[in-house]
């Protein structure tokens, strides 16, 4: 299986992080493509029709996208514990943390297209303090939430859990909406996280180019 990826996108890092806590990221060819809403790459919308990273082509040329969906399929080729809970309010609450950490990631991303990548003429203050105003909900959300949970260095995690840290190292690498001052479980949560070798395995780098 090859993953097209970026070394920079929370959502493909969310991916690859995925594929280590599983087992599986020996089975990757992970091939690293810029893209942007500015900057067409063919090799990616072959795979995927909106341009975006990650993009997982399997063997039999089946393209899968987004992370959710390429989480989901890797999930049911091990033998583990399943990063998705088969069933009952254990599987809504991870999906639920899933789904609060991407609405995240993409408040973050909004919120750098108001701030620095759109030509400044170009910027709405207003639409980033609205993005602003996403994400401290966000954290508050997240701070006070039991499937935040208490993971240690190695052991079972969910895919609440992994889209979290993976959305929370994104936004502290690129400097948007610090979330540390206010809520000390979830920054502390996310350094014991960090010390997972996924993470580890996985770490961000690069700049946006538009």
């Amino acid at each position: 299986m090859r993953l097209l990826y970026q070394t920079h996108s929370p959502f493909a890092r969310k991916a690859l992080v995925a594929a280590h806590e599983m087992g599986l990221a020996s089975r990757l060819e992970v091939v690293h493509h810029e893209t942007s809403p500015t900057r067409r790459n063919d090799a990616v919308y072959a795979g995927n029709p909106l341009g975006k990273v990650p993009v997982l082509l399997l063997d039999d040329g089946t393209c899968l996208f987004d992370s959710a969906v390429i989480v989901d399929y890797l999930d049911g080729l091990h033998d583990g514990p399943r990063l998705i809970p088969e069933g009952g309010p254990a599987r809504f609450a991870a999906l639920r943390l899933q789904a609060v950490a991407n609405g995240m990631a993409e408040a973050g991303i909004a919120v750098r297209w108001e701030t620095e990548r759109r030509p400044e003429a170009l910027r709405y203050p207003a639409l980033a303090e609205g993005q602003l105003g996403k994400l401290r909900e966000a954290y508050a959300f997240a701070e006070a939430d039991p499937a935040l949970g208490d993971p240690a260095p190695s052991g079972p995690v969910t895919v609440g859990q992994v889209a979290l840290a993976t959305a929370l190292s994104w936004l502290e690498f690129r400097g948007v909406a610090p979330f540390r001052a206010g809520h000390p479980r979830l920054a502390a949560w996310l350094d014991r996280f960090a010390e997972r070798p996924s993470m580890r395995a996985t770490p961000l780098s690069g700049a946006t180019h538009d």
